[in-house]
């Protein structure tokens, strides 16, 4: 349970000469489910949870094509095979999913400044030293001393 309190204006706008109307406070409690709750029961839609979905009168529904599910398992779903429902838990658990991520960020996509990206300027400017021309000798088979 989450509780807010805020200021607002006073229901009544009082007569000039009553004076200047007060702010009033107003508290609202609300429950709030968590995100791990929320995605369990999301989850556990179509299907039951394991410990509860192998027990007999699961396996006579999962053999005429009908669904319990819930927390419990005991919640008539319609008509669907086990695999069927757990495409079903899988698009709500999606849906669930969506949503999440929608609520985290703002539907105004952030905009950022781009990065240089290192051709803005000539790689002339960035040399310092201009490297030494290599002058080919004159002679081009040289005396080579033999080794042997």
């Amino acid at each position: 349970m989450v509780c807010t309190t805020t200021l607002e204006a006073p229901a009544e706008i009082p007569s000039s000469a009553a004076g200047v109307a007060q702010p009033v406070e107003v508290t609202r409690c609300a429950p709030v489910e968590t995100t791990a709750a929320l995605v369990e029961r999301r989850f556990y839609t179509w299907t039951s949870s394991y410990a509860r979905g192998v027990d007999l009168l699961h396996q006579v529904t999962d053999l005429f094509g009908i669904a319990l599910a819930g927390p419990d398992g005991q919640r008539l779903m319609g008509l669907g095979f086990p695999d069927q429902t757990i495409i079903w838990d899988g698009s709500a658990l999606q849906n669930t999913t969506q949503t999440l991520l929608e609520e985290q960020s703002a539907p105004i996509p952030w905009r950022t400044v781009d990065l240089s990206n290192g051709f803005g300027g000539s790689l002339a400017e960035e040399m310092q030293q201009p490297e030494p021309v290599v002058q080919p000798s004159p002679d081009p088979f040289p005396a080579v001393r033999a080794l042997w």
